[in-house]
């Protein structure tokens, strides 16, 4: 029903920006492979970026600068600083503010990515549409002191748009050329793969926390949001799909507790304290976990 999309509300850069990255991915990349196929260098850098993305948006962007989850070192601000952005999920300050509201108001009307307005919306909807009305940037007051988060707003296209796709696609021209082969195919699979590829990989991962982990999957800790635990939605997002957990403990620097659940960015953050690039990690205590799991389980046997 194209009549009744809000055209005055379009968000037509950032609409641009997924939409033309996904049909790229899509379309593109599939074509490249049939044409030329998949090397070892391009596989290699593709998880390295994708990794190094996608650890800077959790270990980054979310536990130390949303929540302030611990104390980390200028080596590991700046890394999850720069990596992050070549996530292009906007900047650090930016992706804070949004998600602190989010936290304070899940599942109202002021959360950006409010669920109760449906899957698309949660997922994706409330960027490719500027939210009404758009909300201020008052509760990242705390961000704001700090010099490298402000030098990384000021300069988050730039800096994503050279180490997450010039990079990538110089390393591909490289790689080829020293090989004897055709440089250009090099550098077109470098911006194809582990650039473009890579971005639309990384985000799509981080909306599907934000819908699906608002939709499917298990409330061990509180029914009273939407938020919910996915062991599957964890294995592809560094931890980040125990949901439920983490809506219920936000500050805790862990969001898969149980030793069997896989949270790759909690064991980076203990392993970084251990060697001194982080400290002050916040840990809630296991009793106050154990009753509310308990409390949890009790509500549910009273239904």
């Amino acid at each position: 029903m194209m009549y009744r999309i809000p055209f005055d509300r379009v968000n037509w850069t950032t609409s641009s920006f997924l939409i033309g990255t996904a049909l790229i991915a899509l379309i593109g990349v599939p074509i490249y492979l049939f044409k030329v196929g998949l090397d070892w260098f391009q596989f290699a850098m593709f998880f390295f970026f994708v990794t190094a993305t996608m650890m800077s948006i959790t270990v980054g962007y979310h536990r130390l600068f949303s929540h302030l989850s611990f104390k980390a070192k200028l080596p590991v601000k700046l890394f999850t600083l720069v990596f992050g952005a070549c996530a292009f999920e906007n900047s650090c300050l930016n992706w804070a503010s949004d998600h602190r509201r989010h936290h304070k108001h899940v599942d109202h009307d002021e959360d950006p990515y409010d669920i109760s307005k449906g899957f698309f919306w949660a997922h994706i909807g409330w960027l490719l549409f500027k939210l009404n009305p758009e909300p201020p940037m008052d509760n990242v007051a705390d961000l704001r002191k700090d010099k490298w988060v402000m030098w990384q707003h000021k300069y988050v296209h730039w800096i994503g748009l050279v180490v997450g796709l010039i990079i990538p696609t110089i390393l591909g021209y490289w790689f080829n050329s020293s090989q004897g082969l055709d440089p250009w195919m090099g550098a077109l699979g470098g911006f194809l793969i582990p650039g473009v590829a890579r971005i639309v990989v990384a985000q799509h991962c981080t909306f599907f926390i934000n819908s699906l982990c608002h939709t499917v999957g298990r409330q061990p800790y509180s029914t009273s949001h939407s938020a919910r635990d996915s062991a599957v939605m964890a294995f592809l997002t560094f931890g980040e799909g125990y949901h439920n957990y983490h809506h219920e403990f936000q500050h805790d620097y862990r969001n898969g507790v149980k030793p069997w659940q896989w949270d790759p960015s909690k064991w980076t953050i203990w392993t970084l304290s251990k060697i001194g690039l982080a400290d002050g990690l916040r840990r809630v205590p296991d009793g106050r976990i154990l009753l509310a799991e308990m409390g949890e389980a009790r509500r549910k046997a009273q239904k």
